[in-house]
């Protein structure tokens, strides 16, 4: 069995750490730098930096977050926001970054996929899709949420794939914040029919969360925010519990 990993996620406006429920309602949760070195610390396995208005704002992710993330962090990190060529790519990557995460861009332009994964390899692109489900079918949305389209999120995902994504990160928008569970039907059809790890997200409220969207959501990984920024939930020991309900975890 695989190794499963515990990812904090750290949404990023105006240089601070932020959280709402259902993509709205943003309060400030910490600094982004200090936040990252306390996960480091405590055995979260990677972790995610999403600049959440890098897109609405038509701007680029900030390199002098990212440079200094890579100076004070020892574990790999993703970073998302705003990526949309090769040079955005270049450039994070140069700056420390282990992935890139990208999302409205590739559902606007789906070469972008290609471009990058034959540029820097497919196990660094993290494509990350929103999703809602509306009326029984789960809905692409993009920049940050705002904007609904009719993409599939099961095809979309698929397309991702065979474009050369590494990895799907799926954000249930209805679980968002919740704090009731991941979307763990969706989460175990997305595992069920691609070959490349899924991260789930949206929706951890409790360690038995975890230990569902691992097993009954067949994820590779599990991304949350609150629950860590806000000390609910200790990362040591939602790994120790884990590995009681027989999980495979790095302690």
């Amino acid at each position: 069995m695989f190794t499963k990993r515990i990812i904090p996620c750290l949404d990023i406006k105006n240089g601070r750490t932020v959280k709402g429920v259902n993509f709205v309602n943003l309060i400030d949760a910490g600094d982004p730098v200090e936040l990252a070195q306390q996960y480091a610390q405590k055995g979260a396995d990677e972790l995610v930096f999403l600049d959440i208005s890098a897109t609405q704002e038509a701007r680029n992710t900030t390199l002098d977050l990212v440079l200094h993330v890579a100076e004070h962090v020892n574990i790999p990190f993703t970073v998302g926001g705003g990526i949309s060529s090769v040079q955005d790519v270049d450039a994070l990557l140069k700056c420390g970054a282990d992935k890139v995460s990208i999302n409205s861009s590739a559902v606007k332009r789906p070469e972008l996929i290609n471009e990058l994964s034959a540029k820097f390899g497919c196990q660094c692109i993290v494509v990350a899709i929103d999703a809602k489900q509306i009326d029984g079918n789960w809905k692409v949305h993009l920049a940050g949420g705002s904007i609904p389209t009719q993409l599939d999120l099961f095809e979309w995902a698929k397309e991702a794939q065979e474009r050369g994504a590494g990895e799907i990160l799926f954000t249930s928008m209805n679980h968002d914040g919740t704090k009731n569970g991941f979307a763990n039907d969706a989460l175990a059809k997305l595992s069920n029919e691609l070959h490349i790890p899924i991260i789930a997200s949206g929706g951890a409220g409790t360690m038995e969360h975890f230990s569902d969207a691992f097993i009954k959501g067949k994820a590779d990984a599990a991304l949350a925010a609150s629950v860590f920024h806000y000390g609910e939930i200790d990362i040591k020991t939602l790994k120790q519990n884990l590995k009681k309900n027989g999980i495979t975890v790095r302690l």
